[in-house]
């Protein structure tokens, strides 16, 4: 679906809506700016095909030019996060794929992470149960997580006679629990509690499994109602700045923050200041 925004500026261009967007292979659904995916094969722990990698892939890439949806919320059915990649739809057929096709599919795992990264809208994963393999990688791809005490974490790549290095792991997991921790879990392939997730970072916090995705939905609400282009800012910062120098990032951010002095929202928030009121913020 499309619309326009601003057609008396020739300036703006035709941006995608996703309010209305019809997922194949997991659950999709949208309130007042919020999009909530649910991977939803909960007889199997909600395990990943070829399809639904190609379509998270596909969606998260719309997302970067999609105006109507400022947060998403990344969560399972019946109990648990997710359990990887099929064994039977996926890992049974990669045993008798060439190197080109083995490839193939490795990259399309990996811009998963890639696009999930460089979407500008933050993403909050809501993780009860089991949540392994290329599940924790789409965990560890959010901006933040919420999880349960049931939660368990496992990359397990390991288990299955890979590296655990796949989809990124080797450069986001240390940045996150640190160099130590995230190679235990890479070379034994242990499942991480939530205790544990808590205490290193993993998770934001942890709430009973009936209040999950009420609380991550509430949050992403939050978020939505803020100054949703200064956001984007936060993650795009967030992401290049791993690579830069210290005297880089300070540039970086203040050509940031410059850019984002020109949005009507800042000029909202110091009116709003001026007349003691809370301001109402718009996202541009």
């Amino acid at each position: 679906m499309k619309h326009y925004i601003g057609q008396s500026n020739p300036m703006r261009a035709q941006f995608d809506a996703l309010a209305s967007y019809q997922a194949k292979h997991f659950a999709y659904a949208f309130d007042a700016g919020v999009a909530t995916l649910t991977l939803n094969r909960p007889e199997r722990k909600n395990p990943l095909t070829f399809d639904s990698y190609a379509e998270l892939r596909d969606l998260f890439r719309a997302l970067n030019t999609a105006t109507d949806v400022k947060t998403v919320v990344l969560t399972g059915a019946g109990g648990n996060f997710c359990s990887g990649g099929d064994v039977h739809e996926i890992i049974g057929p990669l045993t008798k794929m060439t190197m080109p096709e083995l490839l193939e599919f490795t990259r399309m795992t990996g811009d998963l992470i890639k696009s999930m990264r460089l979407c500008p809208q933050p993403i909050i994963a809501a993780i009860d149960g089991i949540c392994a393999g290329a599940g924790a990688m789409m965990a560890l791809a959010a901006d933040m997580r919420l999880g349960t005490a049931q939660a368990k974490t496992a990359f397990l790549f390991t288990r299955v006679g890979l590296a655990g290095a796949d989809m990124g792991a080797c450069a986001l997991l240390p940045r996150l629990i640190g160099q130590g921790r995230a190679s235990e879990l890479l070379f034994t392939g242990r499942a991480m509690n939530a205790q544990e997730g808590l205490q290193w970072g993993f998770f934001n916090a942890l709430h009973e499994p009936a209040e999950l995705l009420n609380q991550a939905q509430k949050l992403a609400h939050e978020l939505a109602s803020g100054p949703t282009f200064a956001h984007g800012m936060t993650k795009t910062m967030l992401h290049q700045e791993w690579a830069m120098t210290l005297d880089q990032a300070i540039e970086a951010e203040a050509q940031a923050q410059a850019i984002c002095m020109q949005t009507r929202d800042f000029t909202r928030a110091y009116e709003a200041f001026a007349a003691k009121q809370k301001p109402v913020f718009l996202g541009d």
